[in-house]
């Protein structure tokens, strides 16, 4: 026994704890914050200053006995315990000897299972799906319990067959079946191919857990008796995606949980529905659904050596911005077709929509088709509309008709016609907007009930590096930006320039909905698999870019960071892994940023893949160019966008500029005094100087909350 409590004792420093001390007794919450505490569970760690006999330990929470949920650790006056049954609101925890004055006490808050915590009133309508959800052995998870879309906590196991190694199979009650697959885990155990599925709601989403356990031969999973072919790695799994993610449970995750090669390595995995952008879009609630998904993981199993997170696409994102957001819950990303933050897309979606209505309905003739690719900054005309289409995200108004492929107000079929927004028909109704699916970072409006936005393009000179390059007129350059206009708050076209509401734009940078690379980012490796498609489909190019120069903005280097284009498969894995290995085992006092720095490896640094078969690595620097002046970027040609076209920032990380006045030294000598003073009443207060920080640009709020949670809180404008 004392083993196994040793296995979580030598782990308790991965996990995100706070501790209350008195005297020389030091009490330690071990699976969460103390003040984050959810379900009336939390692992606590208790250290007095030297050895205590078990039978001397008194500890209480509000006046109840939980003497006997501690266990001794390895190190001398040390003990372990999971704590239950802690009411909703402030617990205090005492601790103390019998004999001796030794006394300490921590102080609990914990929230109900169904949330919030950190991420504001409830979105409202919430269609529960509990329902639809199809559990391993093809049953449903069943009707809900209550309004809050809880449903029962079930545990199934599945096995890999020798025969079909492909797919695992439920496990029958009994005997073991004779056709039980074996694997060797990372750490060299060999045991039963079986894992152990754990389906439950959590924050109003269904989650899981997966890792290989025994149910024949291991124990119950507990803190103090991990299944023994769990190798103490965790990975918090992301789905993609983001229109439609609004006012659903969600019946999916998007990516398979029983993902057969790192069960067999013996990592044990995690999600909820809540962490697939498809059903919700929203970062930052993602964050807290992290936090308590890995609180219950560790409350069940016991602490990681170490927690990843992976997804691509929308899920890409997610992790990028749950791992910076929160800094220690996540202590490595690996990723692909990567975005650095899903607003990214849709503000370059409204730039691109813009420009594109421009062109076909405004003034289609006077552009060459070349003229337009080059102020876009896309590889083509195709590549150009997707990027514009992308703006359906932020459009709630139904059946509008648009540019070619345009789908404004992608709904999820579950959420009933009644409930939806109609700008006449149903003005109050639910709006499918990345901006209303966050309302409560964003804030509302009290006037209309709807989310304020940060989109802005006041000051924006669009196709200013075309008119330098020559590639425009001063003529074309002046028409475009005096009648380009904006949209309103239902992304009908506007004549006058959007401005961006401030407030929503400081909350946006606060609560990481804008990657700031300066919170959990800047000290943990960062592992991008650069999948990209230049000719159309989204997933551009730049956006790695643009999250390698947040990095190197935030923190004076990009070198925790390793880009590699394009698939790499199992040669990125092991390079991940070891790299994580490496500097979660170093125990040396430095900083974790040295650390992780130190940590690197050799094989570590940028470069692509050849076409040969099989591909060749290039080691070399990664540069954004479309132009062929490498052998990568022959390879891999990458494109721009429309506001880095603008002169805006690679980083794509400026919602509002500052302004400046329009100066002639600023453009092509063929301006002519009457351009210039055609030039100022088009920006009467000034055009962007994109050398200065965006108006409200602040760091991300390290754990920030919108509600209940007092730590750290950020107050939105108001709600209705």
């Amino acid at each position: 026994m004392l083993a196994r409590i040793a296995v979580v004792s030598a782990l308790v420093a991965a996990a995100i704890g706070t501790a209350g001390a008195q005297g020389s007794v030091t009490i330690t919450a071990v699976s969460t914050d103390a003040s984050l505490v959810t379900g009336g569970d939390v692992l606590v760690r208790i250290a007095f200053p030297s050895r205590l006999p078990a039978d001397s330990l008194e500890v209480s929470v509000a006046g109840r006995d939980v003497s006997k949920a501690f266990r001794p650790a390895p190190e001398a006056g040390a003990f372990v315990g999971l704590i239950s049954g802690l009411a909703n609101g402030r617990n205090v925890i005492e601790a103390s000897a019998r004999s001796g004055h030794a006394h300490g006490s921590l102080e609990i808050i914990s929230y109900p299972i169904t949330g919030p915590v950190i991420s504001g009133p409830w979105q409202q309508p919430f269609i529960c799906q509990t329902t639809d959800f199809e559990l391993p052995d093809g049953s449903k998870l069943g009707p809900p319990l209550d309004a809050n879309c809880s449903a029962r906590t079930v545990v199934q196991h599945v096995y890999r067959s020798i025969a079909d190694p492909e797919t695992l199979k439920p496990l029958p009650a009994g005997a073991l079946p004779a056709d039980v697959a074996k694997t060797t885990t990372t750490d060299g155990k060999t045991v039963n191919f079986i894992v152990r599925v754990e389906t439950g709601t959590m924050n109003r989403g269904i989650y899981q857990n997966a890792v290989l356990h025994d149910p024949t031969t291991d124990p119950e999973p507990s803190p103090f008796a991990p299944p023994k072919g769990w190798n103490r790695r965790l990975i918090a799994q992301h789905g993609a995606g983001c229109p439609s993610g609004w006012y659903i449970q969600g019946g999916r995750f998007g990516v398979n949980i029983l993902d057969n090669p790192p069960l067999a390595k013996g990592y044990a995995l995690f999600i909820n529905t809540l962490n697939h952008p498809t059903n919700s879009c929203n970062a930052f609630l993602a964050g807290e659904t992290t936090m308590m998904g890995k609180e219950r993981f560790i409350e069940t199993f016991g602490v990681p050596f170490y927690t990843i997170s992976t997804g691509g696409s929308g899920g890409a994102y997610t992790s990028l911005q749950v791992a910076d957001a929160f800094p220690g819950l996540i202590d490595g990303v690996s990723i692909r077709a990567t975005f650095p933050d899903a607003l990214a897309i849709a503000l370059a979606g409204l730039d691109a929509r813009l420009l594109m209505h421009y062109f076909t309905a405004t003034n289609p003739t006077a552009f060459s088709e070349k003229q337009q690719v080059a102020v876009s900054g896309y590889s083509g005309v195709k590549a150009f509309l997707d990027a514009a289409n992308q703006a359906q995200r932020t459009d709630p108004v139904p059946e509008r008709t648009d540019l070619e492929g345009y789908q404004s107000a992608r709904w999820n079929a579950a959420v009933p016609q009644a409930k939806r927004y109609h700008p006449a028909a149903n003005p109050r109704g639910a709006r499918p907007t990345i901006f209303d699916a966050a309302r409560n970072i964003y804030g509302v409006d009290p006037a209309t009930g709807f989310a304020l936005r940060p989109f802005d393009n006041t000051g924006v000179q669009y196709g200013l590096n075309a008119l330098k390059a020559g590639a425009i007129t001063i003529a074309q350059f002046l028409d475009l930006n005096e009648r380009i206009g904006g949209v309103d708050h239902d992304s009908n076209y506007v004549v006058q320039r959007t401005k961006g509401d401030e407030g929503a734009i400081k909350r946006a940078y606060q609560a990481g909905m804008t990657l700031s690379g300066a919170g959990g980012l800047a000290s943990i490796p960062i592992f991008d698999n650069a999948t990209s498609n230049e000719d159309g489909g989204y997933h551009y190019g730049w956006f790695h870019y643009a999250l390698r120069e947040r990095l190197q903005q935030a923190n004076g280097s990009a070198d925790n960071m390793v880009m590699w284009r394009s698939v790499s498969g199992s040669a990125a894995e092991k390079l991940f892994a070891s790299w994580v290995d490496a500097y979660k085992a170093d125990t040396s006092a430095d900083p974790q940023r040295v650390k992780v720095l130190r940590a690197k490896p050799g094989a570590g640094v940028e470069g692509c893949f050849d076409r040969a078969e099989p591909p060749v690595f290039i080691a070399e620097p990664l540069l954004f160019s479309s132009k062929p002046v490498s052998r990568c970027t022959s390879l891999y040609p990458v494109y721009s966008n429309v506001r880095h076209e603008a002169g805006g920032p690679l980083a794509a990380n400026i919602l509002k500029c500052q302004l400046k006045p329009a100066d002639a030294r600023d453009y092509p000598s063929s301006l002519s005094a009457a351009d210039l003073a055609r030039l100022k009443q088009i920006f009467p207060t000034g055009v962007c100087d994109w050398t200065k920080p965006g108006i409200n640009q602040v760091p991300v709020t390290p754990w920030a909350s919108f509600g209940p949670s007092q730590k750290n809180l950020i107050a939105a404008a108001s709600r209705p």
